[in-house]
């Protein structure tokens, strides 16, 4: 019988662990650090572990992060050798979808400006560009990346991509590499990064970026959507391009520390939506079954699904 360990930190365990042992069968499910002998732990589903902690049980047979990302699971120098495996998820894709259409609207019905009218009680219409006019850059085109340039072409915009590497994707204008970064910014108006966090992505939303993108345009200036990871911005640098126009407004999800500190300016910005790390949220109600099919799958001999580059970083 099978030993699925939960690690879970800085979410609220109960409904994780209800849902597994809903959907384990006969396989005994464990909350760490309840007291379970190391040795007969075969599978390890974790969000955020202490360092060192999974190198600890020694017939480990994969890692499941709870999240879409795996930076919090790579920073452990200590992994132990076995298959690492990200969730792919529907319902996480359409959560993503949903929070980078819904604030590309935002953005281009000049929601912020409508905010501030209503707290004046006051009554004025201001023009607003047709999607069509707008250009939107989607940086990072994995699965959420091209599920979000299918939702964002839905609803009118123009869309284009980029990724490190060559992808052809079906009606949407792609770039690659540096050179084609160059490309895709001086060309868009909402910048939406959804990269996953690695050594080489690690700050890349910095100031020398925003100055490259498109001046003037249908919207005035430029916007920026983060919902990938928080180590990929620099907020000085997004407050420093506020501040002087460089950006119009941002759309941030997640950041450098989180949860974001109350000190921080970006929480009373006028420029500024700011949402806690949840546009595509973990439900262990949709998440869950995923997880279990994959070890089932393993149990019956099959390789895992989406398992992560370690050298990659996703």
């Amino acid at each position: 019988m099978s030993t699925i360990l939960l690690v879970i930190q800085g979410w609220e365990p109960d409904a994780w662990l209800s849902r597994f042992r809903l959907l384990a069968g006969n396989r005994e499910v464990a909350l760490w650090p309840e007291a379970v002998d190391p040795a007969r732990i075969d599978y390890v589903c974790v969000w955020r572990q202490p360092p060192g902690l999974l190198a600890t049980f020694p017939n480990l047979k994969a890692i499941f992060s709870l999240g879409a990302g795996v930076d919090h699971l790579l920073q452990d120098t200590k992994l132990p050798d076995v298959p690492i495996v990200r969730i792919v998820d529907s319902d996480l894709t359409q959560r993503m979808v949903g929070y980078v259409v819904m604030h590309a609207l935002l953005h281009q019905r000049q929601m912020k400006l409508y905010d501030a009218q209503q707290k004046e009680r006051r009554w004025r219409e201001h023009y607003e560009p047709p999607p069509c006019e707008i250009r939107v850059g989607i940086m990072g085109m994995g699965v959420m990346g091209q599920a979000a340039a299918k939702g964002l072409q839905a609803v009118g915009f123009s869309v284009a991509g980029w990724s490190r590497s060559v992808k052809n994707i079906a009606g949407v204008e792609m770039f690659f590499g540096e050179a084609g970064l160059e490309k895709l910014l001086v060309q868009t108006n909402i910048l939406v990064c959804l990269l996953p966090l690695t050594l080489a992505t690690k700050g890349i939303l910095r100031y020398d970026l925003f100055r490259k993108l498109a001046r003037g345009g249908a919207l005035g200036g430029p916007f920026l959507i983060n919902a990938g990871r928080g180590g990929l911005q620099v907020e000085d640098d997004i407050l420093r391009a506020l501040q002087n126009g460089t950006l119009a407004g941002a759309s941030l999800d997640v950041f450098e520390i989180e949860p974001l500190p109350l000190s921080s300016a970006l929480w009373a910005h006028s420029k500024v939506y700011i949402t806690p790390h949840n546009a595509a949220s973990s439900d262990p109600r949709a998440l869950v079954g995923n997880i279990m099919a994959q070890i089932e799958r393993h149990e019956r001999g099959k390789p895992l699904q989406n398992q992560v580059d370690r050298k990659l970083g996703y």
